[in-house]
């Protein structure tokens, strides 16, 4: 007889961390994921910011499990979940693939939400991939070096302005890092503008920065941020984005204000991946406001009792979408799957998170940190942040690559990946515009064909 075997969608914390979780149990484990890499998704503003390469957060999932000899990795988009039969249906660009599943761990993940207003996107780039991050990298360089060509001082403070909408913890270390690399990192390397005179946004409907926190770390975010020269706009949400200037409204008092900015950054609420639409509608589970899956107890999707869901598409009341999360739901639906093999009770039958806090750095040496009642800011919790990050970062070679980049940024100021290209700048919006399934029809050269085929129908 064959072994159990448990497919696992996504190779982020969730999916990772449930494989690794089954490496001895009695298994078969297939990851099936749309990226060749495992993102440690809370660093991503340091590649955009040129502190970070890609690779030293994105490691290779093939060599974080090379040693794990009963999991399988397998590259490909899943477009659906066949509950009834147990079959999980992905494809590799253009080859469509089958998977049959004893048990199977949905951790897809959430991406950007924009509330209803996915034109946005275009013009403001979220920060959930790598792809993103790239983009978002090219943007903001590509900003400094269009002023350094413009003499029109109007269409100079245009490009000198960034706009950053969400002020929670992705918002505020962007923010703050953008206006680090505008004050230090390039304060000497143009001739026709000082980099200094940069603005730098901070947009949110809440009162304060970093809402979960509470409100006396929340002030004291605001401080740190003042004293950047970071300016804030709370209680205040953005109506219209277009490619020149961000409009935004003032829940106070319902007066609108129109910023000329070329470059946006987008870090305001998250949506579930479509996976949780389809796995509610084959399960009947419920979704949440955000497209999340209403778990239940143990995890388990409505009625089906081998699909679960872990991560960012899970839904639990008290449970936020961080690391933690996704991990401690991963190691808990590990040991149901092995209990159940075994054929005894689980340690848990019912998933409790323990909160371990949160933290979110606001500049150099600066950073605010909440354990429970215990609240700290400036140095040490910095120093607490850096510890934590540095600690589940995968693979020994990322951590020490990252902590010399650290060392060369923290000390120096300077930031060794700043290389951009046009490829980063185009290559999302390029995508989209051609189809999800355009990566398979350019491999196979079917877009010339499908383009000769057009002209021949219709002549000009």
């Amino acid at each position: 007889m064959s072994r159990h075997h448990v497919v696992i969608i996504g190779s982020g914390f969730g999916g990772l961390f449930a494989a690794k979780a089954l490496k001895k149990a009695d298994v078969d484990v297939t990851i099936i994921a749309r990226t060749s890499h495992h993102l440690f998704q809370p660093l991503l503003y340091q590649v955009a910011t040129g502190i970070l390469s890609d690779s030293e957060i994105a490691p290779s999932t093939r060599e974080i499990l090379k040693n794990q000899s009963n999991a399988t990795v397998l590259l490909g988009l899943v477009e659906d979940i066949d509950t009834e039969n147990k079959v999980v249906h992905w494809r590799n660009h253009n080859r469509e693939m089958t998977t049959n599943y004893d048990s199977l761990i949905v951790a897809a993940g959430a991406g950007q939400s924009y509330f209803g207003n996915d034109q946005f996107a275009t013009y403001a780039p979220g920060m959930k991939t790598i792809d993103d991050a790239l983009e978002l990298r090219a943007r903001i360089f590509g900003a400094f070096e269009l002023a350094e060509l413009e003499t029109n001082p109007a269409e100079i403070e245009k490009l000198l302005t960034f706009v950053v909408v969400g002020a929670g913890p992705t918002g505020v270390e962007m923010a703050g890092q953008i206006r680090e690399l505008a004050s230090h990192t390039l304060r000497k390397d143009f001739r026709n503008f000082d980099p200094r005179k940069a603005r730098v946004i901070l947009v949110d409907g809440a009162p304060h920065p970093l809402p979960p926190f509470g409100p006396e770390l929340g002030e004291a975010t605001r401080k740190s941020l003042e004293k950047l020269d970071v300016e804030m706009l709370m209680d205040t949400i953005v109506t219209d984005i277009d490619p020149e200037q961000v409009t935004v409204k003032n829940l106070k008092d319902g007066s609108e204000q129109v910023i000329p900015s070329v470059c946006k950054v987008w870090a305001a609420g998250v949506q579930g991946s479509p996976l949780g639409k389809i796995v509610a509608e084959k399960t009947g589970a419920e979704l949440d406001r955000a497209g999340r899956v209403v778990v239940n107890p143990d995890l388990t999707a409505g009625n089906a009792q081998d699909v679960f869901i872990v991560g960012d598409l899970m839904f639990v009341p008290g449970v936020p979408g961080v690391a933690q999360g996704a991990i401690q739901s991963a190691r808990f639906v590990a040991d149901i799957i092995k209990s159940r093999i075994a054929g005894v009770a689980p340690k848990k039958e019912k998933f409790e998170y323990f909160d371990k806090g949160s933290m979110a750095t606001i500049s150099k040496f600066q950073a605010v940190m909440k354990m429970g009642k215990f609240k700290a800011t400036g140095f040490i919790a910095w120093l607490a942040w850096c510890f934590l990050h540095l600690l589940y970062i995968a693979g020994f070679k990322a951590q020490l690559s990252t902590l010399l980049r650290w060392m060369i940024s923290f000390l120096s100021n300077g930031r060794s990946a700043r290389t951009t290209t046009n490829q980063q700048m185009v290559g999302r919006l390029a995508l989209e515009q051609l189809g999800a399934g355009s990566s398979g029809k350019l491999l196979v050269n079917e877009m010339e064909e499908t383009a000769a085929e057009d002209t021949e129908a219709n002549p000009a």
